[in-house]
């Protein structure tokens, strides 16, 4: 791979936070008040990154389309009211954002989450003015796997596209970001199914823990 990045991009669920303890909790919240017992955090954790839709599906496999839509309205209104309660900066970050920062190097975050959850978690978490630029599920018309909301982010950082690293947990990240002409790395410690392989999504690179991204940062070329 040519050259260093000049500019870090990061999915938000599963890659820069974990936000499973949240969104399971709300999921089992509404189990239980649709009279069902709650479900195992493991059997939960794996459906995150694909929002509330998939996790509405893991949680009422039975449900028809209509209730499901109710039920994932419900979802987002019981998520909503504790946002942080057991979310955090993965492990590594801290550091890694330091880096960023001593070296001038900007970042951003490319989510497909709503801006009305985006904004308030990343206030909460004291990330919202550490970032360059944010570009929500709700930014543009569209979302990943489409390339548009990392250009976006880009032409907000003034980065060209091939000198960016965008960073996920997910087989859409890494499709995104090939398409937007970005480096990408897929990082092995997300909310990953049972038997899924990163490698298989064609990532540039494969990362088991944000402190293992920083190394190939302070390299002269990723590899």
């Amino acid at each position: 791979m040519r050259g260093r990045a000049r500019a870090l991009l990061l999915d938000l669920d599963g890659t820069l936070l974990d936000t499973a303890p949240d969104m399971v909790a709300a999921l089992n919240a509404l189990r239980i008040e649709e009279g069902l017992a709650a479900l195992p955090y493991p059997t939960l954790r794996q459906y995150v990154s694909h929002g509330a839709i998939a996790l509405v599906r893991a949680g009422f496999p039975a449900a028809d389309d209509a209730a499901r839509e109710r039920l994932r309205l419900r979802f987002l209104d019981l998520y909503r009211r504790d946002l942080a309660g057991g979310t955090r900066i993965f492990a590594g970050f801290d550091e890694l954002l330091q880096h960023l920062q001593s070296e001038q190097l900007p970042w951003g975050i490319v989510t497909n989450k709503p801006g009305w959850l985006t904004t308030p978690l990343l206030a909460a978490l004291a990330l919202a003015d550490r970032a360059g630029v944010v570009v929500s599920g709700d930014t543009l018309p569209q979302r990943k796997p489409h390339p548009a909301p990392l250009l976006h982010a880009a032409a907000q950082l003034g980065i060209e596209p091939a000198a960016c690293l965008y960073v996920g947990d997910a087989e859409r990240d890494i499709v995104a970001g090939r398409a937007a002409g970005m480096r990408t790395a897929a990082v092995s410690y997300g909310y990953l199914a049972a038997g899924e392989d990163p490698a298989a999504w064609g990532p540039d690179v494969i990362v088991a823990t944000p402190r293992e991204l920083l190394v190939h940062l302070q390299v002269a070329a990723l590899a």
